[in-house]
């Protein structure tokens, strides 16, 4: 019987650490299923489950140790202490946020002072007449920076597994929120607010789990694009500057905005329509399409109406910076193609000439451009996961 109890108190000691992260971490077989259910339970319950584990096994354990069985004893102890190895590499190893660390430092510098490379991308945002970028190879190791522009508090997120870049406004029932990085749900970044301890997704800002659930964070809009085309549009931008502190870490993500990363969970691939692959996605409250990026760099300009909206996508010379803008002005409905001689698009309606930031190409209406509308690149896997009716864009 001592023996018995000891088996079932260790197998649940052990097992419920293992579980407990690798439903929410990105473990060979996990993220597939819908078990954030179950892992927002053990989370929950976990202290419940080591005491009766510890409860079960903490007779057997003094008995067979103080016994005169040599050999037992060793075995015991043994795995006692493969369960305590168990225990700090399931909860200061493993877990999310103590893999993914905050900056310890937050700076920012004008176009001037910046030591940001202005090929890297990074997503850029403008509220209430500043600019700020967030180049991705920072945010994208963070996965979480919290600032603040003009008064306003944002949290700027991104998820290099599925390749999304989102600010919200953390702020909860009225409430300003802190968020760590508690782990993942379908390879998507989740976050736990500290009051709550609710589970949210990066990906929508989408509360899944805890009193909070079905709740969702405010987006802030925002663009990504290289530094040097968002520098371009917003000269008098904040660019964040690397933290020293985590040099190495950054330089792990060199390669990503480019696409060449190796590995199952951040590459690229370059075909269409696989999981790895590139898509611009945009999305309303009652549908959702995706383009693929491919299509995208060989017409560089993609004329569509979503949602009987017109709107035109708009790949930049450097094939890295894209644009998704209304293509109504006025009472016209503009049509563009894109000039090879020029690098500009052209309307057929009007014979007006923009360039790719959307801006008209007239010395009388330098004030005219196109309204931006909201939308994100990212792997494919992810789009039509987090948008399962979506449509896919065919090129007429």
């Amino acid at each position: 019987m001592k023996i018995l109890l000891f088996l079932i108190g260790i197998l649940l000691l052990i097992g419920i650490e293992i579980a407990r992260v690798y439903f929410i971490m990105p473990f060979p077989g996990s993220q597939v299923d819908d078990t954030i259910g179950i892992a927002y339970f053990l989370q929950t319950y976990i202290w419940i489950f080591r005491i009766i584990g510890i409860a079960l096994i903490a007779h057997p354990a003094y008995h067979y140790v103080k016994g005169s069985n040599s050999s037992l004893k060793w075995t015991v102890i043994a795995v006692l202490l493969f369960w305590l190895v168990v225990v700090y590499a399931f909860n200061f190893r493993f877990l999310a946020d103590k893999m993914f660390y905050q900056p310890e430092t937050i700076v920012f510098k004008k176009a001037d002072d910046n030591k940001v490379f202005k090929n890297k991308l990074v997503i850029g945002v403008s509220l209430k007449g500043l600019s700020k970028a967030y180049p991705i190879e920072i945010i994208g190791y963070h996965h979480q920076v919290r600032d603040t522009i003009g008064g306003e508090t944002v949290m700027v997120t991104y998820c290099t597994v599925c390749r999304t870049g989102r600010i919200y406004s953390p702020v909860v029932d009225g409430q300003p929120e802190n968020f760590r990085l508690v782990g993942m749900d379908h390879f998507n970044a989740m976050f736990e607010d500290s009051r709550t301890k609710s589970w949210w997704r990066q990906v929508n800002g989408e509360a899944i789990a805890g009193s909070s659930k079905g709740k969702v964070l405010t987006e802030i809009p925002s663009e990504q694009m290289t530094l040097g085309v968002w520098l371009l549009m917003h000269p008098d931008s904040f660019i964040l500057q690397p933290d020293s502190a985590f040099k190495e870490q950054y330089s792990g993500l060199d390669k990503y905005d480019e696409g060449k990363m190796e590995g199952r969970l951040e590459s690229h691939d370059t075909l269409s329509w696989k999981d790895k692959s590139w898509v611009v996605g945009i999305s309303s409250k009652t549908a959702s399409r995706a383009y693929d990026w491919n299509d995208l760099k060989k017409q560089h300009v993609i004329n569509d109406v979503f949602e009987g909206k017109p709107i035109a996508m708009v790949l930049e010379e450097d094939s890295a910076s894209f644009h998704v803008w209304n293509r109504i002005v006025g009472e016209d409905t503009l049509h563009f193609q894109f000039d090879e001689k020029t690098k500009m698009m052209l309307d057929e309606k009007t014979n007006s000439i923009w360039d790719l930031s959307g801006r008209l190409q007239d010395e009388t209406k330098k004030r005219v451009r196109l309204n931006p509308v909201q939308a994100y690149q990212e792997y494919w896997h992810s789009w039509q996961t987090f948008h399962p009716q979506t449509e896919k864009f065919v090129s007429q």
